[in-house]
């Protein structure tokens, strides 16, 4: 009798197995690649995310670029050490980060970090 409910668990658990993956949320980032050393997180930092059509992604979430300093002021007055780590597309210019960077420090943000790809390590053989 308790045949059929094992079956039933487990093509469930192939359902959600398959389908985990496909639910994340977020907008696709082409990351560039630096040279920089690891960050190490203390706690969860916020991720704002630009990409190549210069869409803001605030932790995944897409928003309009005008709410993100109040959406950053709000945190902030909760929480002051947050840590704020942006993700830009390495097609974007410059200054399209430039403005992020400056909409989170006019939030009174203190901790910035930008997220880059590690670079190929130079003794690294092909």
């Amino acid at each position: 009798n308790v045949t059929p409910l094992v079956d039933v668990m487990l093509v469930l658990l192939i359902v959600f197995m398959v389908s985990a993956p496909l639910m994340q949320q977020g907008i696709q980032v082409d990351l560039p690649k630096a040279g920089g050393g690891t960050l190490n997180e203390s706690q969860d930092p916020i991720v704002i995310s630009v990409n190549k059509r210069r869409e803001i992604a605030f932790n995944g979430t897409t928003i309009e670029g005008d709410s993100l300093r109040t959406r950053l002021e709000a945190i902030v007055r909760v929480k002051p050490d947050v840590q704020i780590l942006i993700q830009g597309d390495q097609g974007v210019p410059y200054g399209a980060i430039a403005q992020v960077m400056g909409e989170v420090k006019r939030a009174k943000v203190q901790r910035v970090g930008l997220v880059t790809e590690s670079a190929p390590s130079e003794n690294a053989k092909d």
